[in-house]
């Protein structure tokens, strides 16, 4: 069942998610070679912490960190560790927070120093698949059309779309319905409505779409071992069109990057 937010719980919504964008920012600067996944998730999980909130993953389903943060070839669901990043690395971190009764959740993927030409296009390509999927947030529209535009993005560059994994629902709960594919048909799924809220999360490889999970129960990589992208916003609906209840704005503001991608998907409420 989809569970509908009024705008005084979106409100709340929106104070969890940007706290996840506060947090992708400060680690923003913190992303170089040299520095461990450990250090990055002991900072997040501080950060989260001392402004109110607490590290949605850590303990969720067992999980035993604060962050998932997944290197190269890693999807998602990568357990810090002390391997110092490399100059070349790209590296996809996911935070999730519970404050005010309500789950934040978003990801971006970060290059570490100066990255190869092949997968800094794969960055760029799989972020807008993330935007043409949200330009799909349309009152009437459905699933199925977030998760066509997404995949055809991908495709037409040669990406590999990965198939098991998908972004979904958010709310009271970490997941909850819709289930969010990012591949399918127009037209299908469920009917999109205001005051829906969901998770919108492209995993893309360079090479094929297929993966491997590992044995220990979480990490998840490409199975050719080429590059992975991952990149998460959380989406509402309100007047008919998509609004982002997350930015990525700390982290362009670190990192010194100028865009107004976001401009669209921006209102005041």
């Amino acid at each position: 069942m989809i569970i509908l937010k009024t705008l005084d719980e979106l409100r709340l919504m929106r104070e969890s998610a940007r706290l996840v964008s506060k947090t992708l920012g400060m680690l923003a600067k913190e992303i170089k070679p040299g520095a461990t996944t450990n250090h990055l998730d002991k900072l997040g999980g501080e950060f989260i912490r001392d402004h109110g909130g607490e590290p949605a993953f850590l303990g969720m389903y067992g999980f035993p960190k604060n962050l998932c943060i997944s290197p190269n070839e890693e999807v998602v669901h990568g357990i810090p560790n002390d391997k110092p990043l490399e100059e070349g690395d790209i590296l996809s971190v996911d935070c999730g927070v519970y404050m005010n009764g309500f789950y934040g959740d978003h990801a971006y993927s970060f290059e570490v120093g100066e990255v190869a030409p092949e997968t800094k296009k794969l960055l760029k390509v799989t972020k807008e698949s993330l935007y043409k999927g949200i330009e799909q947030c349309v009152r009437g529209k459905r699933v199925g059309d977030i998760s066509n535009a997404i995949q055809e993005h991908c495709e037409k560059h040669g990406y590999g779309v990965v198939r098991e994994l998908v972004g979904h629902g958010l709310g009271r709960k970490m997941h909850e319905d819709p289930q969010v594919p990012n591949y399918g048909r127009k037209g299908s799924g469920k009917v999109l409505k205001d005051g829906i809220v969901l998770a919108i999360e492209p995993m893309v490889n360079l090479g094929t779409h297929e993966v491997i999970f590992h044995k220990d129960g979480w990490t998840i990589t490409s199975k050719d071992n080429s590059p992975s992208a991952h990149f998460e916003h959380d989406v509402t609906i309100i007047n008919g069109k998509p609004v982002l209840l997350s930015t990525y704005q700390y982290i362009y503001d670190a990192l010194g990057i100028v865009t107004d991608e976001e401009a669209p998907f921006t209102l005041d409420f």
